[in-house]
C-alpha cells in the first residue's frame, strides 16, 4: 500500500518518514532561535519558555567574549540584546558581540569602553560579517574615545591620548 505521509509510519516512526523529522526539526529550530513562525503541534507556551532559555544562554555566550561590551551596557544589556538578537540566527558568541558592538557603533549608542574593545578587534582580525574572522597579517589601527588601538606585527596596543597637567594622572607616574 502506498505511503501518503499522514499518520504514524507502519515501522512505528515519525509520520512522512526520516525526512519528515528532519523537516519537522529544521521548522522546531528556525523558531526557537532564528524567529520563523512556530511549528504546528508545538505548545506556544512552552516554545516561548524555550526560547528564552535559548537567547539567556546566547547571552551568557557573548558575555564570556565580550565581557567590557556587557559591563558598559549595565542595566540596559538584557533589553538591548534581546532586542538584537531576536529573530537573528546565532553565529557564535564572539562573532555575535562583535555583530552588536558594530551595530551599536552605527548607531552612535556603543559606550567608550566598549569602543575600545570593538577597536581592539578590527586591529587584529579582519572580519566581513559573513564568514568567520581572520588574523590581519599587516598593521592596521582604529581610533578609540581616548587614544590609538594599534596592531603591529601582531601585537595590539592602545595609545592613550595625553591628559592636560593637572587632569587624570597624578605627577612622577609614567603612562602605561
Amino acid at each position: 500500500m502506498p505511503r501518503t505521509g499522514v499518520g504514524p509510519a507502519p515501522d512505528g516512526g515519525p509520520p512522512g518518514g526520516a525526512d519528515g523529522l528532519a523537516a519537522a526539526q529544521r521548522a522546531l529550530v528556525a523558531a526557537l532561535v532564528a524567529g520563523a513562525a512556530d511549528p504546528v503541534g508545538f505548545d506556544r507556551h512552552r516554545l516561548a519558555v524555550a526560547r528564552r532559555a535559548l537567547l539567556h544562554k546566547r547571552a551568557g555566550e557573548l558575555a564570556r567574549h565580550w565581557p567590557d561590551l556587557v559591563h558598559s551596557l549595565a542595566d540596559r544589556w538584557p533589553a538591548v540584546f534581546v532586542d538584537w538578537a531576536r529573530g537573528r540566527p546565532p553565529v557564535g558568541g564572539w562573532r555575535d558581540g562583535w555583530d552588536l558592538a558594530r551595530r551599536l557603533a552605527d548607531d552612535g549608542q556603543l559606550p567608550a569602553t566598549a569602543r575600545t574593545a570593538l577597536a581592539a578587534a578590527e586591529v587584529r582580525w579582519r572580519y566581513d560579517g559573513r564568514s568567520g574572522p581572520r588574523p590581519r597579517w599587516w598593521p592596521a589601527l582604529r581610533r578609540t574615545p581616548d587614544g590609538v588601538v594599534v596592531q603591529v606585527a601582531g601585537r595590539v596596543r592602545l595609545l592613550r591620548r595625553p591628559t592636560p597637567a593637572g587632569q587624570g594622572r597624578r605627577r612622577g607616574r609614567a603612562a602605561r
